[in-house]
């Protein structure tokens, strides 16, 4: 998922919204495939499996495209470390949430990582300071959160700990993509080498601890398999690619809005396929953190500006 951030707006290639769509029907889709596959396999093996097939497929495309994974050295380090804040834990995490949660529920939280990018980004960045509007935006984002938790039915049981856990993952892209963005700074390397050197340090990561913490599946149906085979080769491999091209052909500010629309998908996807329910208030506070990422963010000013009737200056004056 690209980082929000205010950059100048690039000149956007008119083919890009196919690829928007495409990207935000991917991730939504994610949610599913994960819950498909707690059915068979514990979480972590959810995850690794995301990430073996992900991590094949873009190494399969660096071959392609002749290009290398980066030289050896310290970039391999903050390699891995943005791969535990931006793989290998929340992937565990959305897994492991969800044999508590729906997979509507889990693309819901998804939602809030803008608002706890931007909530880093304003703690530890000093170029970006906190706004009045940034503030308040803030503020709103995280009355919506309180709100997709039904906070006045009382919290506790497992439901709690699923939030909690979905919370906990949108919470490490949060912390990554600040990370992330240092670390890119004057790097050389194509975006491509890069993302698959992450995912493969996210895959040693979880190999190192799967098969110690978990036992093989009893059986391992079809549609686990597929499952899994989608949820790496589209969610963790294909996606990675697809956002890379956005950010890179319609602007990092437009690739950052394909969040408002993955629960749009991931809602659908568990309702008609898997036939889970949705409360009132988890949209309506889906809703509530959009607005208030989108007020954090300036969109809503600048949606106004464009919308404003022109001044004719030479005639004013």
């Amino acid at each position: 998922m690209s980082l929000p951030e205010a950059a100048p707006q690039l000149r956007a290639d008119p083919d890009w919204r196919g690829r928007f769509i495409l990207l935000s029907s991917i991730w939504g889709l994610s949610f599913l495939f994960i819950k498909v596959g707690d059915e068979a396999l514990a979480p972590l093996q959810v995850a690794l499996g995301r990430m073996l097939v992900g991590t094949a497929v873009l190494l399969l495309i660096l071959a392609v495209r002749g290009d290398r994974l980066p030289a050896f050295g310290s970039i391999w380090l903050e390699l891995a470390g943005a791969a535990v804040l931006l793989n290998s834990v929340p992937f565990a995490l959305y897994a492991w949430a969800e044999t508590h949660v729906t997979s509507v529920l889990a693309g819901i939280w998804n939602a809030t990582t803008p608002l706890l990018t931007l909530l880093v980004v304003l703690a530890v960045l000093p170029e970006e300071h906190p706004t009045r509007s940034r503030l308040a935006g803030l503020g709103i984002g995280f009355a919506g959160v309180l709100v997709v938790l039904g906070i006045w039915q009382g919290l506790g049981g497992s439901a709690l700990l699923g939030n909690l856990a979905c919370l906990g993952a949108a919470t490490c892209y949060g912390l990554g993509f600040p990370f992330s963005r240092r670390m890119l700074r004057g790097r050389t390397e194509s975006m491509l080498s890069l993302a698959a050197a992450q995912l493969l340090c996210g895959t040693v990561e979880l190999a190192l601890v799967t098969p110690f913490v978990t036992h093989s599946p009893a059986t391992l149906p079809p549609k686990v398999i597929l499952s899994i085979l989608a949820l790496g080769g589209l969610g963790t491999g294909i996606a990675y690619v697809l956002n890379f091209s956005l950010i890179r052909d319609a602007g990092a500010t437009v690739a950052s809005t394909v969040t408002y629309v993955i629960p749009l998908f991931s809602t659908v996807a568990g309702a008609v396929f898997l036939r889970e329910g949705l409360s009132w208030n988890e949209p309506i506070g889906a809703l509530v953190v959009v607005f208030g990422v989108a007020l954090a963010q300036g969109r809503l000013k600048s949606i106004a500006i464009r919308r404003s009737p022109r001044v004719n200056v030479e005639a004013a004056g």
